[in-house]
């Protein structure tokens, strides 16, 4: 029996990920179902750059902002979503386009990569802890823990990835089997769809610093530092996570100037682009297209329907 057909288009924030999953959505009668961490969440869409209604284009988009911020949430649980989210696209006999940058979230839903949901009491208390001890400790401390437990996932995880470090010490606490072996026995088991990945990155990197630099300056045109006084004083570790909302809440505090603030945001902004970049460079079945080869979103749209045909 075939396996239902998946298209993937991930890549580092501010690549352009979107636009083209519209593009490829109007072209293949698709729908888009979004991997994003953080744009799950309601009350935030400036800050995670959640697409408008009018940028969506009469594209029907899905797990975007149905979470609430106090709200416990897991891999498995997206990755249960997702699934019912994509066997309801075909069902209708449309196409899937899964489009994001959450490398971890694309993993559980192509490769098979899951683990069982633990959104119970313990779970959210042993969360809790994690955060503050974060904070408390910092970032050395933290992935040195998961260096005695985890070595192998560990090693390949930046120091500063928070959610993912985190999460990590997280499974490995609740289980006590690191998730890099979880990882290893879900992968042997095949994935349920037919996969086609595309992988957006810059040849010339400046170009996309450039564009994730503008992209902060149209956050603030767009309400950003509203919406960030609003989220901040809710003190909820989603909220300190966000991209943004941490950056600018020192500014809230009379710590730094708006200046530096948004400084900072872009600089851990092209930092996190780094991370996602070296994430889905390891994917090989991934198929990379160079956005700075094209002029245009059509030639671009044009190279990825080439590969999706093939």
């Amino acid at each position: 029996m075939c396996k239902p057909a998946l298209l993937v288009v991930a890549g580092p924030t501010a690549s352009g990920k979107t636009a083209l999953a519209i593009a490829l959505a109007k072209a293949l009668n698709g729908e888009v179902v979004s991997a994003d961490s953080m744009q799950i969440y309601k009350g935030i869409p400036v800050a995670t750059a959640c697409p408008s209604m009018e940028e969506r284009d009469g594209i029907v988009h899905h797990l975007l902002a149905y979470v609430e911020l106090h709200e416990p949430f897991s891999v498995a649980r997206y990755a249960k979503d997702a699934r019912e989210v994509i066997a309801d696209i075909h069902a209708r006999g449309k196409l899937p386009i899964l489009c994001g940058g959450t490398g971890l979230y694309i993993a559980a839903v192509t490769d098979n990569v899951c683990y069982e949901d633990q959104d119970d009491e313990r779970a959210a208390s042993l969360r809790t802890r994690l955060q503050k001890e974060w904070e408390q400790e910092g970032d050395q401390a933290m992935w040195d823990k998961l260096l005695k437990v985890d070595p192998v996932l560990a090693q390949k995880l930046h120091i500063h990835d928070r959610t993912r470090v985190l999460r990590a010490l997280e499974v490995y606490e609740l289980t006590g089997v690191p998730m890099s072996e979880q990882q290893k026995r879900q992968k042997e088991q095949p994935s349920p769809y037919d996969v086609t990945m595309v992988t957006l990155d810059f040849r010339d990197r400046q170009k996309l610093y450039d564009r994730i630099d503008r992209r902060v300056d149209v956050m603030l045109e767009n309400g950003l530092l509203e919406e960030t006084a609003a989220v901040v004083r809710l003190t909820l570790p989603t909220a300190r996570a966000a991209i943004g909302c941490k950056e600018l809440r020192p500014y809230f505090d009379g710590e730094c100037t708006l200046t530096q603030a948004l400084d900072c945001m872009k600089r851990r902004s092209r930092q996190y682009a780094k991370r996602q970049l070296s994430w889905f460079r390891r994917i090989e079945a991934a198929h990379t297209l160079y956005v700075d080869d094209y002029d245009s979103l059509t030639q671009l749209r044009d190279a990825a329907l080439s590969i999706y045909h093939e």
